[in-house]
């Protein structure tokens, strides 16, 4: 049996000077330079151009910042931020919300297949979604950290006392449940990506990603804590929360990609060869 844990992680690494460097921040700051690495190795693998990677990263920043602070303004706390609006700029005081920053990568995503790479969308969510994933549960255990979106009250053997909060029984770690959750999924996208070729369904690997984030996100909320007051009324009226409401679009999406991923036939997309090896054959003469 597991004691209980007194939980009051500091969630600042160290300062300098006004400066202060975040266990959240490091954990946006990873998951960014793990998912590059990810993704041009992907890129590596198949042939693509190096240049796009650069691109890529850009509009992957923009659309996860700018999205998710948006999402978390539109979607939990308009009431407050339409009567200031200038607070809205002030992200380092926290709120950000996954849904927003999904359906803004969504955005961006096609917006780069349409600009740049002159391919299916397919083709880059393919890739995309599987660091996101890794990300995903990064960004949990950052919550962990500032302990933060946890749980209800539970008599669970690990359950957390968040001392920073003021809390003195324990609750659920819906971080850790949530993370543990994404990085499985991560595991699972890889496996299927490097080992079944699952890239060439198109869209199938996304199918899987959005069930595999938003229907774990769905079943956690109800052992979650509301995070702002305005959800009462929509528990009180629907059964569910606002997490729970985005999530259900999403999971939906998800099987429908899959579904028609499966029923499609295989495709390879040919792209220039510009990851040559040290050696100087390139990954394309060595496949064939």
């Amino acid at each position: 049996m597991l004691d209980i844990i007194y939980w009051n992680a500091d969630p600042v690494i160290f300062s300098l000077g006004p400066v202060a460097v975040r266990w959240y921040g490091l954990a946006f700051a990873i998951g960014f330079i793990a998912g590059y690495s990810i993704v041009a190795r992907m890129f590596k693998h198949e042939g693509a151009p190096e240049k796009w990677l650069g691109i890529l990263l850009m509009y992957l920043m923009a659309g996860t910042v700018v999205g998710a602070r948006l999402g978390h303004v539109f979607f939990y706390e308009w009431g407050y931020y339409s009567q200031h609006p200038g607070d809205i700029l002030k992200i380092w005081e926290g709120g950000l919300a996954s849904h927003g920053g999904t359906i803004a990568l969504i955005i961006a995503l096609f917006i780069f297949s349409w600009c740049v790479s002159k391919k299916p969308a397919s083709w880059v969510f393919d890739k995309v979604v599987i660091p996101i994933a890794f990300v995903g549960g990064l960004i949990r255990l950052g919550n962990l950290m500032n302990s933060e979106i946890y749980g209800a009250y539970t008599d669970l053997p690990w359950g957390f006392v968040f001392l920073r909060n003021g809390e003195t029984v324990p609750a659920h770690p819906t971080q850790i449940y949530e993370a543990l959750c994404y990085f499985a999924l991560f595991g699972l996208l890889m496996w299927m990506y490097w080992k079944k070729n699952a890239e060439e369904r198109p869209w199938l690997i996304t199918g899987v990603f959005f069930i595999g984030i938003f229907l774990p996100r769905f079943l956690i909320e109800f052992v979650k804590n509301v995070q702002v007051s305005s959800e009462y009324g929509l528990i009180e009226r629907y059964g569910l929360n606002m997490g729970q409401m985005l999530s259900l679009p999403f999971i939906l999406l998800g099987v429908i990609l899959v579904i028609v991923a499966l029923k499609r036939p295989r495709v390879k997309f040919s792209f220039p060869d510009r990851f040559p090896d040290a050696d100087g054959t390139s990954a394309e003469k060595k496949r064939k």
